[in-house]
């Protein structure tokens, strides 16, 4: 399948958001498309797309700022080298530094919530809520806490 134009960045955190943002595969592979992820003892292979790797970050550890802030860093450095027009996320923390620097530059940002939230929205996404351009739910129930959300089922 031949490449467009446009580049894409998939960003998500490392397990289950990975996942589901490797279910975009076949997008992937319409656009020159490159991923995002936290750095784990496995590392993901898609062929023919490049990888990144963030640090894991977690809420409930000390290190969480100090995290945060190298992946801001280091965002900047992958943002600056790729310069991708969209960024596609499926959250979590590590990423949110990426999806902001996406809206400081100009670019498109898309944000999935993940499946796993079928009653109650995640901190991430009712922060990204507020910045993304096209925000996706996957279950109907999440239209009452996110009203302007595109509902069309789940990515599995």
């Amino acid at each position: 399948m031949r490449k467009t134009n446009k580049k894409i960045c998939f960003a998500s955190s490392s397990g289950g958001h990975l996942e589901e943002l490797l279910t975009l595969r076949t997008l992937m592979e319409r656009y020159d498309s490159f991923i995002v992820t936290e750095k784990t003892a496995y590392e993901i292979a898609v062929p023919g797309i490049r990888c990144y790797y963030l640090l894991q970050v977690n809420r409930r550890e000390r290190s969480c700022m100090r995290r945060l802030i190298v992946n801001a860093f280091r965002s900047l450095k992958i943002f600056m080298v790729e310069r991708p027009d969209v960024v596609i996320s499926t959250g979590v923390l590590a990423t949110i530094p990426l999806c902001l620097l996406c809206r400081v530059f100009g670019k498109k940002l898309v944000y999935i919530e993940s499946f796993a939230n079928v009653r109650t929205p995640s901190q991430t996404g009712k922060l990204m809520y507020r910045f993304a351009h096209r925000f996706y739910i996957q279950w109907p129930e999440m239209q009452e806490y996110y009203p302007k959300a595109v509902y069309r089922g789940g990515v599995y």
